[in-house]
């Protein structure tokens, strides 16, 4: 199996893309290609021993997609955008899948140019697992499309439930639409009538959640647009990363704290592999014909690891053909 990376995405790139894919190379048994600028990738590669030995080959892509750039105009204008080569290998067959770390809305827009939506699919949408009391629940969509009509949503559901099947072994995924209030008469009319077609979608549809409940378990599968839904997880990181470091300031105050966090270091660190990206490394883009995944702009060199593991595991398990065949039972 082969899995197309774009090795220019990312905060760290091409540094931590180039280790990460590295590690998982040596570790899987796949191939990781590796697209970007080979003035560029060839020596960090160069300084890691044996790396073509290690399952790692290099395709050409001279340009890329910076962060603030907008997406429809650096790929229209940058045909040899690192994003836009990767996924073009997938489509062609030369990958089973794509993963990148960098412009969101350039992996999507790349993506579903090379790829096109599968049937009963009108927009695809990014699955995100996130840590709840219950365990691992999928919230959908995080980020991919900032305005919906309630159609759309029902579609991310019926996506967001096949995918909590697969990939968290949920045998009758419980769906939840992400509002401002329980009753189903709350929300803005985008909620209040994806409500109403959702209670006759054929799904486990548990009504409305709030905001609260996001992170209690209260759902397997949390749907709201992509908007509402990325606010949603960048406030989560953010406040994940407050609580440690005001824990870290108590936890330093006193000679009796100190004591007491050396007890609970093994506590600790459960505690912070349950709530860390990295431990995902990336997002499916469901919808689509092929597999893409979108990684944390953040990825260090272990995210990027995991993500093109997860890849390599969703393709190997027909992410893909599985939602296909139920959004075309669905249409």
């Amino acid at each position: 199996m082969k899995i197309a990376v774009d090795a220019m995405g990312g905060d760290h790139a091409p540094e931590a893309v180039v280790q990460g894919a590295i590690a998982a190379a040596r570790h899987l048994t796949l191939r990781v290609v590796l697209v970007g600028p080979s003035a560029v990738l060839e020596p960090l590669l160069a300084a890691q021993p044996l790396w073509q030995r290690r399952g790692v080959d290099l395709v050409e892509a001279p340009d890329v997609v910076g962060m603030t750039e907008s997406p429809v105009a650096a790929l229209r204008r940058k045909p040899g955008a690192s994003v836009r080569v990767a996924a073009e290998l997938v489509a062609k067959g030369d990958a089973a899948a794509l993963v990148s770390a960098g412009h969101t809305g350039a992996t999507v827009m790349a993506a579903y140019s090379a790829f096109g939506t599968m049937a009963g699919v009108d927009r695809p949408a990014i699955a995100t697992t996130i840590p709840t009391r219950r365990g691992p629940a999928v919230l959908i969509d995080a980020g991919a499309n900032a305005e919906c009509r309630p159609q759309h949503l029902v579609q991310f559901a019926a996506m967001g439930a096949v995918y909590a099947r697969v990939a968290l072994g949920v045998d009758r995924p419980r769906v939840g639409l992400l509002s401002i209030g329980e009753e189903e008469t709350k929300g803005n009319d985008l909620t209040r009538e994806a409500h109403r077609l959702l209670k006759t979608a054929g799904l486990h549809f548990v009504g409305n959640i709030e905001g609260r409940d996001v992170y209690s378990g209260a759902a397997d599968v949390i749907v709201c647009d992509g908007f509402t839904g990325n606010v949603v997880l960048k406030t989560g990181e953010g406040l994940v990363e407050s609580v440690e470091a005001l824990l870290g300031d108590e936890l330093r105050r006193t000679f009796s704290s100190q004591v007491g966090y050396l007890l609970s270091r093994r506590a600790f660190r459960r505690f912070r592999r349950r709530v860390d990206y990295s431990e995902y490394g990336g997002a499916p883009l469901l919808g689509l014909s092929s597999l893409a995944v979108v990684g944390h702009g953040r990825s260090s060199p272990k995210a990027v690891r995991n993500a093109v593991a997860m890849t390599a595991r969703m393709a190997a398990d027909g992410l893909v053909e599985r939602v296909r065949d139920e959004m075309e039972r669905r249409a």
